[in-house]
Order: structure tokens, then C-alpha cells, then sequence
């Protein structure tokens, strides 16, 4: 039952830390007044408008233009991002888009919208410790006490990551078969907020994005150092849904669905972390203005 406590936990903070995803495109008429982040609903689809999809460089980096017309966010700012590379990325899902803009499948344009709009209003400080705030429900750290099954499958899987973290940042994370979780000592806290202070704003955006995703901070550090593929990941952080499933079946499409859209998020903010972190220029576009 505890366990299911801390599901509902973790959704309460998926909603609550959940990105924009939308679009606002000039028009030549007055932006409407900004609304309230947490009232914000944005379209789920919408029927595509425009033929090309091209970026060009301004003052204050690169923008994306839908036709003639330059993408801006839910709140009306210009839609310009720090590097080509990113720019090139989010230009391809909207390219991408058939007949209808399916906006729930443009994680790096909600991730864009939410590092430029900011709606929750938070510093550098605040993204960085709500990220080490997973610690303390990290998956990872979770365990059972029973099936005697589980508990090996746990072992053989999660030490080996949790070993890689400590040794990679020497610093010490347990684990527990409490409700009250396991013990984080103080040191390996403030070397994880000294390590995601490396990090510009926009990458940690999309840090703590992925955190959410996979429900642990440890997975997420691996994802970002490369130690683990996002398939790797992702499974890691489904492992006891992933066992209830072989050993009582699944409903099969509900299960595919879910799988293949923790892998597209898990990618999505994966990759935009690295994008965010690119200072040079793309030497051949992929799109042509």
C-alpha cells in the first residue's frame, strides 16, 4: 500500500512540475493577457496551418519560423532558443506534423516554451534542489521486502547503478525497505546541487523534466553521463511494473502505449539537457531557409 502512496505522490508532482505545450504565432494583434500557469490548457491538437518550417538567427539566438509567420510561446515571447542545434530539433517535430499538430508529441517545443515562459516563476537554486528533492523517493532506493524474486531482480539491477553514482561523485546513497525511505546524508546532497550548478537554466529545465519522468535522480545522472541508453532507463524505471507484467500479464496496448511514451519523453529531455549544452553552430542545416 505504501507503494502506492508514493505513485500518487510522484503524480501529484508530475502535474504540478508539468511543462507548457503550445504555440502563439504573430499574427498582427495584441497577445492575450497572460493566464495563470497552473490554469493553462493547452490544445491536444490542431489543424496544420502552415506549408515550411525554416529557422533563422536573430539577436538573441535562434528562431523558428512557421511560413513568414515567428513562432512565439503561451505567453507571446519570441520563440528563440540558445543554440542551431536545438533550433534544428525543435524545427524537425513541427516539420513533422501531418495533417493535425499533434502538440503532445512536441516535447522539445514544451520544453522550449517552458524554459522561456518560466511559468512557475523559479531560479536556478530552486530547479536544482527540487531535482536533489527526488533523492528522497528516489525509485532506486525503494525496495521490497518480498517476493524473494523481486528483491534479487532489484539487487541485479539497481546496485550496479547506484555503485556507478557513488563512485562516479563520491558520495554515499542507500536504500530501504522503509516507508520512511532511505537515509540521505547531507554531504551527498550538497555534492549533487554543487554538480546540477554546472548546468545553465535551460538544461536544468530539462534535468528535473526527466527526473519526473523516471521517478529518480540517479537514473536521471546516468541518462545525462551516458552510462545508460534511455531503453536502459527507462525499463530500470519500470522494473517492478515490468515483473508484475511477465509474471500476471498486461492489458497490451494500454502497456505499449505508456512504455513508448516514457521512452519519447525520457529521449526528448535527454536530449534537450545536451542540445542546451551545445555552444557551437550547426555547419550544415538540416533545414533550409
Amino acid at each position: 500500500m505504501w507503494r502506492s502512496c508514493l505513485r500518487l505522490r510522484h503524480a501529484g508532482r508530475r502535474l504540478l512540475n508539468r511543462p507548457w505545450a503550445a504555440l502563439t504565432v504573430s499574427a498582427g494583434r495584441e497577445p492575450n493577457p497572460l493566464t495563470p500557469a497552473r490554469a493553462y490548457a493547452p490544445p491536444t491538437e490542431r489543424k496544420r496551418f502552415y506549408q515550411n518550417v525554416s529557422i533563422t538567427q536573430g539577436e538573441g539566438g535562434f528562431e523558428i519560423n512557421l511560413d513568414h509567420r515567428k513562432l512565439k510561446t503561451p505567453q507571446a515571447k519570441l520563440f528563440t532558443v540558445p543554440s542551431e542545434a536545438l533550433a534544428i530539433a525543435v524545427a524537425t517535430e513541427w516539420d513533422s506534423q501531418q495533417d493535425t499538430i499533434k502538440f503532445y508529441t512536441m516535447h522539445l517545443t514544451t520544453l522550449c516554451n517552458t524554459s522561456l515562459d518560466n511559468p512557475t516563476q523559479r531560479n536556478k537554486d530552486q530547479l536544482i534542489r527540487a531535482a536533489v528533492k527526488f533523492l528522497d523517493t528516489d525509485t532506486l532506493c525503494y525496495r521490497v521486502e518480498e517476493p524473494a524474486t523481486l528483491v534479487e531482480l532489484q539487487k541485479n539491477e539497481w546496485d550496479p547503478i547506484i555503485e556507478w553514482a557513488e563512485k562516479r561523485y563520491d558520495v554515499e546513497i542507500s536504500s530501504s525497505t522503509s516507508i520512511m525511505g532511505p537515509s540521505i546524508p547531507a554531504r551527498t546532497r550538497e555534492v549533487l546541487i554543487s554538480h546540477l550548478a554546472s548546468y545553465n537554466m535551460w538544461a536544468l529545465q530539462g534535468i528535473e523534466f526527466v527526473v519526473t519522468q523516471l521517478k529518480s535522480l540517479v537514473l536521471t545522472l546516468a541518462l545525462m553521463d551516458l552510462r545508460l541508453t534511455v531503453e536502459q532507463a527507462v525499463l530500470l524505471s519500470r522494473l517492478e511494473e515490468e515483473y508484475q507484467i511477465q509474471k500476471w500479464g498486461n492489458i497490451e496496448w494500454a502497456h505499449d502505449y505508456e512504455l513508448q511514451e516514457l521512452r519519447a519523453r525520457a529521449a526528448a529531455g535527454t536530449l534537450f539537457v545536451h542540445l542546451c549544452s551545445e555552444s557551437t553552430t550547426v555547419k550544415h542545416k538540416l533545414l533550409q531557409q
